[in-house]
């Protein structure tokens, strides 16, 4: 399949951009990245820094920012490069149609569980007593959705996902594969026979429009509920602690730690590996540079880095001096070195003015 640039600019609603006397090709046959761009396909590029790319690239034409030109091939100007491209891309590679398969009579399903009449169960998953499963509810190869848990309508539970008994799942939430929602928290207390579980006795809610990625886990509460609001995106291998309150709309991205009892309000972003210290608060809009430890509370709106954590601004501050550091250890040993110099200096000249004095 091959389309025409103007039929792409149109599909897109973008301003196809053609500099005079340029011998192009018309027809596009593919999308791919600048690095991988064939001489039929189309590209993107999201920023001018990045035209001497697209200048190396193979690409016939490219999606670019509205006022983003270049002589050399044509350009689709648009507001939002990411959203054309993708639109562009699925248009070429349409999504695979899944038929629902209904309830697979290889699933072991509790005669207690109630399920809708739209409900995909597949191979191999086991749900539990008492579960309630909503319309559009996919759960997909092997996961497990155990006793009393609620599935809000249109979520969909990738192959081999756990969920504890009691979880409760808003409307349209992806969980992907092998995430486990709803363990024992990491609560111990110590007593003559070792180490003792505390109380696991809560359980793990999640709001609507939530997405939990692969290997992520959430843990249950002790008394109660363990929260992610609605429309919050947790990358892969994250960790959530017993009885968090996560705000809505929070982005957590992969190898984030979040330690026990900590809330956050909306809109929070936690960049790669960062660690979070329990029983604290982080304000709504803030946002934690990846790596950072944090142990305080933050602020809204503010943006922290590093181990322990502070003000963005101030982290600068402190990296910029480290890289004069070697530089500023050099002229402090000749400092010391001059001062030294001086002293023997003034100790001679006093010595002399003692002799002429005696």
């Amino acid at each position: 399949m091959s389309e025409s640039l103007s039929m792409l600019a149109k599909l897109v609603e973008g301003q196809l951009v053609i500099p005079d006397a340029l011998n192009f090709q018309e027809h596009i046959a593919s999308a791919s990245t600048l690095e991988t761009a064939t001489t039929d396909a189309i590209t993107l590029v999201d920023s001018a820094e990045r035209l001497p790319s697209l200048a190396k690239s193979q690409a016939a034409a490219a999606i670019v920012p509205v006022g983003t030109g270049t002589q050399d091939r044509p350009t689709i100007e648009v507001p939002d490069v990411h959203k054309a491209f993708a639109t562009i891309i699925q248009h070429f590679r349409p999504p695979r149609t899944r038929h629902r398969q209904g309830v697979s009579p290889q699933a072991v399903i509790d005669p207690s569980a109630r399920l809708a009449g739209d409900v995909e169960v597949q191979p191999l998953a086991l749900i539990g007593p008492d579960v309630e499963l909503a319309e559009g509810v996919v759960i997909h190869a092997g996961a497990r959705v155990g006793a009393g848990c609620r599935i809000g309508a249109g979520t969909t539970v990738f192959a081999n996902a756990v969920l504890y008994d009691d979880t409760l799942v808003g409307q349209d939430c992806i969980i992907h594969s092998n995430a486990v929602l709803g363990a024992f928290g990491f609560g111990y207390k110590p007593d003559v026979n070792g180490l003792e579980l505390s109380a696991q006795l809560g359980w793990v809610e999640l709001g609507d429009h939530v997405e939990v990625g692969a290997g992520a886990t959430i843990d249950r509460g002790t008394y109660g509920p363990t929260v992610i609001g609605s429309g919050t995106k947790i990358d892969n291998l994250v960790m959530i602690a017993h009885n968090c309150r996560i705000g809505r709309h929070n982005m957590i991205c992969s190898q984030v730690g979040v330690a026990g009892s900590t809330t956050t309000g909306e809109w929070v972003i936690m960049a790669g590996q960062c660690g979070l210290r329990d029983h604290i608060h982080i304000g709504d809009g803030a946002v934690l540079g990846a790596r950072s430890g944090v142990s305080n509370d933050v602020p809204p709106k503010q943006t922290v880095l590093g181990e322990p954590a502070i003000d963005l601004r101030q982290r600068k501050l402190q990296l910029a001096s480290m890289s004069k550091l070697p530089e500023m250890r050099k002229q402090v040993k000749q400092l010391l070195k001059r001062v030294e110099e001086l002293e023997q200096s003034s100790q001679s000249s006093t010595k002399e003015s003692s002799s002429k004095a005696a």
